[in-house]
């Protein structure tokens, strides 16, 4: 389909007839069953997000679809990105522009998407996995896996005894919106991405400020919240997550790194479920595959794209250039390693605002990704 308009709309100019479309076009969509496309998500983001709007796209003077957006300079991105998990045009099916013609429509040196959710033959698939209990629950889905991955869960049922022999009484808590709580989620994650040498996502201000917003929301099933397991007196692991209807998305674990063999972090989110079921949750998505222990616990998954819209031009043209130089350093790390960077430039590009601070995480990502592939193409190779 072609012949698209767009208007571009603060998120508090939108009325009631837009969300009210915006509604019925989600409940015609099964794609769009995630948190992230319900209206809610956009208001309070919308109103936090530095240069945040909604794209609405029409056609033949009736509305077909909304885009949820930021800028960054020239680039256009989800709103909410980097910690936007979810995001593509909000639209029946069949009905709303391609990533190509929103990114055109949109304008700007280029369009940013990692988890897109919509067909486009554009960018590469990415996997989501997900917990699908249905309609027998809690119980019957930790019965199979058991059955199927009995090593696993065995392990995880002596790391229970244990923390509890040595630290005490297990507890969990669901629920939890006590803003020092999220405080001190956000400390330990600001700590895991400086032993990690990841970009801190939270040193930007905006990005904590969202999670606290979002913490305070409870509107018609939509909300975010925060479940913690506790041994004795001791805070071991918290997750924040957000949940709409029957989905349940984890979003920030956190947990002390000192009690990692006993995975704390795991049993939470195993609690965590039992619980949520019991009050109608029956999807718990894990977002991107990746983590070891994620294959144990889902049944399910979503595909997804990840692409970068260029203008044609310079950009892209040094792009490409960068990853045949990089290509000549042998074993085709380019592809590998541009990916890489891409990636951490998406998310420092999101948070900061700058020009100063998103060159400043730029160059300190590029060096983090070249210094591990450094690494890896010096390690020893087994006899």
């Amino acid at each position: 389909m072609t012949g698209f308009k767009v208007d571009i709309l603060h998120v508090d100019a939108m009325g009631e007839a837009e969300w009210a479309a915006w509604r019925a076009f989600r409940a015609a969509n099964p794609a769009l069953t995630s948190p992230y496309f319900r209206p809610e998500f956009t208001q309070v983001a919308g109103r936090i997000s530095p240069r945040a709007a909604v794209a609405v796209f029409s056609h033949g003077g009736e509305v077909a679809g909304f885009f949820p957006h930021q800028r960054r300079g020239s680039a256009v991105q989800p709103l909410g990105a980097p910690m936007n998990d979810y995001h593509g045009i909000i639209a029946r099916p069949g009905e709303g522009p391609t990533l190509a013609e929103a990114s055109a429509l949109l304008g700007g040196s280029r369009l940013n998407v990692t988890a897109w959710v919509g067909d486009t033959g554009m960018g590469e698939d990415r996997r989501t996995v997900q917990v699908e209990l249905g309609e027998t629950g809690y119980d019957a889905w930790y019965a199979e896996r058991r059955t199927t991955h009995g090593k696993f869960f065995k392990d995880k049922e002596r790391a229970r005894r244990s923390m509890e022999t040595e630290l005490g009484t297990l507890r969990v808590e669901r629920g939890l919106r006590d803003p020092a709580l999220l405080d001190w989620l956000i400390d330990l994650k600001r700590d895991q991405y400086r032993r990690t040498s990841r970009h801190d996502i939270f040193a930007c201000g905006w990005t904590a400020e969202l999670l606290h917003a979002l913490l305070q929301t409870d509107i018609d099933g939509f909300g975010a919240s925060m479940a913690g397991l506790w041994a004795g007196d001791r805070l071991t692991a918290i997750e924040y997550s957000l949940h709409a209807d029957d989905q349940y998305h984890f979003w920030f674990p956190a947990y002390e790194p000192s009690l990692a063999r006993c995975s704390p972090g795991i049993l939470l989110s195993m609690d965590t479920m039992r619980l949520a079921a019991e009050r109608g949750y029956r999807t718990f998505d894990y977002g991107f595959e990746g983590e070891h222990y994620k294959k144990y616990f889902c049944n399910g998954a979503h595909i997804v794209r990840e692409a970068m819209v260029l203008k044609p031009g310079l950009g892209a043209a040094v792009s490409q250039a960068a990853v045949r130089a990089l290509d000549l350093a042998g074993e085709g790390r380019g592809e590998r390693l541009r990916a890489s960077v891409r990636r951490r430039w998406a998310a420092i590009e999101a948070c900061e605002t700058s020009h100063a601070d998103r060159l400043r995480g730029a160059v300190q990502a590029a060096g983090a990704a070249l210094a591990k592939a450094k690494s890896a193409s010096t390690r020893p190779v087994a006899a």
